[in-house]
């Protein structure tokens, strides 16, 4: 836990990106894919030591709808699941201009689920390092003067998406991940309904 605070502290001081719109963006090629079941758990995020607060509940909430939106619009008919991990973040508080400019942060831990194969196809979690959006007036004087908290999560959780969607296109390339095949396709509609039951999709 040490080790995840003090990396956490490291990125809020240097961290920071250009400005994205994944969900704005042309779908990649994901050959076969559709969304299944979205699972995104938060109750053992770590807190940097220099962050704002945020709930476990805060966390799954924005992640889910980022992922939801980006992931549901692909529409091959093959499904795979999420299941995602938040292991910690830092959300950049008020800073002094220039001297002190904190930036926010995310770790999280992905697992990606073949349904018909009923198996992961990343056997060990694929961690992320993801890093808030800057643009000029956050760079120079930080995200918590400019941004509030739940602004600064949305940001974060657009990012994490994107680095999902770009890790996911070089696995199709590097190891044909949704790929057709025989016997994989369905028909099957995965509820979005909040309450309908999930696996346990999320490695501990």
């Amino acid at each position: 836990m040490i080790r995840l605070l003090a990396m956490l502290l490291g990125l809020a001081v240097l961290a920071g990106c250009t400005e994205t719109n994944p969900e704005a963006d042309p779908l990649a090629d994901l050959g076969a894919y559709r969304l299944g079941y979205n699972v995104v758990v938060a109750d053992k995020a770590k807190k940097g030591p220099i962050s704002r607060e945020a709930t476990p509940e805060e966390w799954e909430g924005v992640l889910k709808s980022a992922v939801a939106r980006r992931f549901g619009q692909y529409n091959g008919n093959q499904l795979y699941h999420f299941g995602i991990s938040v292991e910690g973040f830092m959300l950049a508080p008020p800073g002094v201009p220039i001297v002190f400019t904190p930036k926010s942060a995310l770790i999280i831990n992905v697992t990606v689920w073949d349904d018909a194969a009923n198996a992961k196809l990343n056997p060990e979690v694929k961690q992320f390092t993801i890093f808030e959006t800057t643009t000029g007036d956050s760079a120079l004087v930080g995200s918590g003067n400019k941004r509030t908290r739940e602004e600064q999560m949305q940001g974060l959780a657009k990012n994490a998406v994107a680095a999902i969607e770009d890790w996911m296109v070089e696995m199709k390339a590097e190891k044909g991940w949704f790929e057709p095949r025989a016997g994989a396709a369905t028909s099957a509609v995965i509820p979005r309904d909040e309450l309908a039951p999930a696996p346990a999709l999320v490695a501990e």
